[in-house]
């Protein structure tokens, strides 16, 4: 039987701005204010007597039911944020708190849940993000502001670009935005590493070869170069390149001919070449290791992406960004990040840049289970007590920062594996294979 809510009580709870709906023990719903009815498009005569997820679908109907949680444990949630879905499919943000109800007698009689409409403040979120992003690429500070200014003008060039800054930037998003801008954007764009490879693999990776062009060369290869005819390649780490090899690169540039190992005859090519490096190229061909034609070839257009110790005023925005795409990898709904934690990033120097940063908020993922990421949830060498002072030069790799978070669970349980591998969400053979990799490095 539905409990009534008394005259006075009803018409309260029907004047304010929150939706508020109450349920019996057996998830039915009894009571619908005037902005529930709003908030979902669904009237107070079809909720009641309904069950509650047959109304809501909400993102965590499925097993994570908050009033649920406060009806076994006699508790209250607050401020939990979740999508529910209108009958007409579309999802609506809403924050939410959750608390048992129990009669005059002090029985517990089912549960009240109150929800507010985030559909305002997620658009201006957007909106936000909107301004300060370009494609994947995240920024506010004046330096991005003016290169995304002029970067729909440089993707409509055909012309070389050159990307400098130091590792970790985001140099190959950049370049992905200029592909995908530019008239090229339904053709390939080919990314080669050329620092990682050797001379002769890099050769052919570039060039491709013909059968019989050396011993194993059983059948034609096309190189990175005829894979991204009419489109984009993409050389990272141009400065790596040894002098042989800019020699050849610079002929693709001036006569926009490649020729395979083994070929008799060159392919020609329309494609537009854009190289990134973290060497200063200028100081390079002032010592004679990098081709001085070469470099003003490929330096039509140069890009500098500053680093991220040179624009703190983006961190906020990355570690939100960050946040918003594990909530989506990880399945979860952090909410967003303590202003103590984030005073700490802010005046972190980030030796490597926005790839530690998005290494960092992936570390806080494993440690932080719901709510906001605190201080205790950063890397142990961004703790105020850590080891490792903030001007370090050696930021973590993923799976470094994997290894500490195994070991300070395991210290945290007092060596219990299973209750350390159920706070990190892992299984046993995946623990022991952290600890194997913390015990022998390399």
């Amino acid at each position: 039987m539905p409990f009534p809510l008394t005259l006075p009580c009803e018409a309260i709870l029907d004047s304010i701005a929150d939706g508020v709906f109450t349920v019996d023990l057996n998830w039915n719903i009894t009571f619908f204010n005037h902005s529930a009815e709003q908030i979902t498009q669904i009237s107070k005569e079809e909720a009641v007597g309904q069950k509650c997820r047959n109304i809501f679908h909400s993102s965590l109907c499925d097993g994570s039911c908050p009033l649920e949680v406060c009806l076994r444990e006699d508790t209250t949630l607050g401020n939990k944020s979740i999508f529910i879905v209108r009958p007409d499919g579309e999802k609506v943000p809403v924050s939410i708190s959750a608390a048992p109800l129990y009669n005059e007698d002090g029985e517990l009689i089912g549960g009240v849940e109150t929800f507010r409409d985030l559909s305002a403040i997620q658009l201006i979120r957007q909106r936000m993000e909107e301004k300060y992003s370009f494609e994947d690429i995240v920024g506010k500070s004046e330096q991005f502001r003016k290169i995304f200014k002029i970067l729909p003008q440089i993707s409509q060039s055909p012309s070389s670009v050159l990307i400098s800054g130091e590792s970790g930037t985001g140099k190959e998003l950049f370049a992905r935005a200029i592909h995908n801008l530019s008239p090229r954007r339904d053709k390939p764009f080919v990314v080669v590493n050329c620092g990682a490879l050797p001379e002769q693999l890099l050769e052919s990776e570039l060039f491709g070869y013909k059968a019989g062009a050396f011993t194993d060369a059983k059948r034609d290869k096309p190189g990175k170069f005829h894979m991204a005819r009419e489109g984009t390649i993409f050389l990272d780490e141009i400065g790596e390149m040894s002098f042989a090899l800019q020699v050849k690169l610079l002929r693709v540039l001036q006569d926009k001919t490649v020729e395979p190992l083994g070929a008799v005859n060159s392919e020609k090519l329309d494609l537009r070449i854009i190289a990134a490096t973290n060497k200063n190229l200028e100081q390079c061909v002032q010592e004679g290791s990098f081709r001085q034609d070469l470099y003003y070839r490929l330096n039509v257009v140069q890009l500098h992406i500053p680093p991220l110790r040179e624009r703190t005023q983006d961190i906020p925005l990355l570690v939100n960004h960050f946040i918003k795409n594990f909530n989506l990898l990880r399945d979860k709904d952090l909410q967003g990040i303590s202003e103590d934690a984030l005073s700490i990033l802010m005046q972190y120097s980030f030796p490597g840049n926005v790839r530690e940063l998005e290494n960092i908020i992936e570390y806080c993922f494993i440690l932080c289970p719901e709510g906001f990421i605190q201080v205790e949830h950063l890397p142990e060498y961004l703790q105020p007590a850590g080891p490792y002072p903030e001007s370090s030069s050696n930021p973590k790799t993923m799976e470094e920062i994997k290894c500490i978070a195994a070991q300070k669970a395991l210290e945290r349980h007092q060596g219990k594996k299973m209750a350390a591998c159920r706070e990190l969400d892992i299984s046993k053979d995946t623990l022991r294979r952290l600890l194997d990799k913390c015990n022998n490095p390399g």
